[in-house]
C-alpha cells in the first residue's frame, strides 16, 4: 500500500491490526543517537545552525536576537 496521506492509510488498516503494526514498524521515523536531527533549538525548533556551547541550545538566529539579554557583549 502506497499513499502520501498517512491518516487515510490508518483508516484503511484499522480493520487489519497485524498489517497496521507492520506498517508502523517499517514507516516510523528512525531513532537517532547522533547527528543534526537529534538537537533542535529550544526557542524555535530549528535543527540547523545549532549552538550548544555554554549549554545554550539555541540556533544562530535566536542567539543573535537574545545575545544581549544573555549577557554577551560581542556577538557579531
Amino acid at each position: 500500500m502506497t499513499t502520501s496521506n498517512y491518516s487515510k492509510a490508518f483508516t484503511q488498516l484499522d480493520k487489519k491490526p497485524v498489517k497496521k503494526a507492520k506498517y508502523i514498524k517499517h514507516n516510523k521515523p528512525k531513532e537517532r543517537s547522533c547527528g543534526v536531527a537529534l538537537r533542535s533549538c529550544r526557542r524555535c525548533g530549528r535543527n540547523r545552525g545549532h549552538i550548544q556551547k555554554y549549554g545554550l541550545g539555541l540556533c544562530r538566529q535566536c542567539f543573535r536576537e537574545t545575545a544581549k539579554k544573555l549577557g554577551f557583549k560581542k556577538y557579531i
